[in-house]
């Protein structure tokens, strides 16, 4: 230290300039954030995207300064496309210290993961879609509940292409809750539900449902397929001959990410419903688009689920701001009942259902791989988790129904494709569709 001090005196002397920078050892930590969702699996052809938005979202922040002055730092975990793994890892993540989970896409992932984050007092951000009939004070919900999504697109759908219709889903919670709202509504409108096909949550085994769609020929096919099962069911449709103009589908889990995936062309027609289009004409988008591309590549695509998972990242941050803390609790009494300026428009977290208040767009798929939107609510839709035509207590029943019926799980356990007849919530009388 004497030495140091008597080499700067003598530098002085001489009249040199010192410039004494200051370094420190200690560095603020930075802040995890878990992003679940599926990189490997049926799933992974749509989920794996959402880990891109969301990593995206975190070196925005990070550019910008972190949170709370500190960086973001990601913690990537593959739910594999298994409910017990998303429960698994949920609690690893948890284990970590994340400040919360952005994550999940099935329903039946998103049910395994909901008593974690509620026994451990937590927060999951639910960038998805859903069948509603769920609120959780532990669950931020960033896509669509069944009044701004199934509802209002099958009364497009009934009132623009035809009364008759042929439903068909992977066998799990989120298809077989949409095809019990879509009766409800048909019953009320006096349309007519030709049948109910089902197919085990990836599976490629699509004859038997195409032939009874070709049979019955509906005005209308209405798809609730999840994952590469869309690839296989559009590829068999035009196979047999079934052509949009033929018969149109209205598909609610197939957005530009799957379209790209599948052959040229294979949906030119079909429509879609979505909150979220990468098509949507406003400035916000524009800038979110070019972001991606200019990241990821210009053949890369935005969609709903993928911008979604881009919100609840940046959510979260402002959510963290305005907490002034990392904790779970802290953040979810600090997201709620605020604004948010998204690529799809403004949205707003309702504090009363923690579900966000968001427009319908109708999309048509053309041979470009994108969606004209050709039709839209044009303001955001305050969220309805349970549709009216039942009670809660209803609702409840009905899924504590299925999750009994399956063997305490939100996935049928079958191997086999099936087509119901009569009432779906019976199970005395169906045909099967497989080989």
């Amino acid at each position: 230290m004497k030495r140091w001090i008597g080499f700067l005196g003598a530098m002085l002397a001489c009249g040199a300039v010192v410039v004494v920078i200051r370094t420190s050892t200690v560095q603020a930590a930075p802040i995890a954030l878990g992003i679940l969702q599926s990189t490997t699996g049926t799933m992974a052809i749509s989920e794996r995207p959402l880990v891109d938005a969301a990593n995206m979202a975190v070196d925005e922040l990070n550019r910008a300064g972190g949170v709370l002055g500190r960086p973001v730092h990601a913690i990537i975990a593959d739910g594999k496309s298994d409910p017990v793994v998303f429960a698994s890892e949920a609690e690893r993540l948890i284990d970590q210290g994340v400040s919360a989970i952005v994550g999940c896409w099935t329903s039946a992932s998103r049910k395994a993961v909901k008593p974690v984050v509620e026994r451990r007092n937590h927060l999951l951000f639910y960038p998805l879609q859903y069948e509603g009939l769920e609120m959780s004070p532990n669950i931020i919900y960033l896509g669509a509940a069944p009044n701004q999504q199934i509802i209002p697109a099958v009364k497009w759908a009934f009132g623009t292409l035809g009364h008759r219709m042929f439903l068909v889903g992977s066998d799990y919670v989120f298809p077989r809750a949409a095809n019990a709202i879509i009766r409800d509504y048909m019953r009320a409108w006096h349309g007519q539900v030709l049948a109910e096909a089902y197919l085990p949550l990836g599976s490629r085994d699509v004859d038997g449902v195409v032939a009874e769609i070709k049979r019955l020929r509906p005005d209308v096919i209405v798809n609730t397929l999840n994952g590469d099962s869309n690839v296989a069911f559009f590829t068999k449709l035009r196979a047999a001959g079934i052509t949009p103009s033929m018969m149109p589908t209205l598909s609610f889990s197939v957005a530009e990410e799957e379209l790209r995936e599948m052959p040229a062309g294979l949906m030119t027609g079909d429509y879609t419903a979505w909150t979220y289009y990468q098509s949507v004409p406003i400035r916000s988008n524009e800038q979110f688009v070019k972001a991606f591309k200019q990241r990821y590549g210009d053949d890369r695509v935005t969609s709903d689920p993928i911008e979604a998972a881009y919100v609840a990242v940046k959510l979260w941050a402002s959510a963290v701001e305005r907490a002034g803390t990392v904790d779970p609790r802290a953040v979810r009494a600090a997201v709620v009942d605020r604004s948010f300026r998204a690529p799809e428009g403004m949205i707003y977290v309702d504090g009363e259902t923690q579900h966000t208040w968001k427009q319908i767009r109708i999309g048509r798929a053309g041979a470009d791989g994108q969606f004209t939107i050709v039709w839209a609510s044009g303001e955001p839709i305050r969220p309805v988790p349970y549709p009216e035509q039942r009670t809660r207590a209803q609702w409840d029943a009905f899924e504590a129904s299925l999750f009994k019926r399956w063997g305490n799980q939100w996935v049928a356990p079958s191997q086999r494709a099936s087509v119901f007849y009569s009432d779906p919530e019976s199970t005395s009388r169906y045909a099967s569709a497989g080989r």
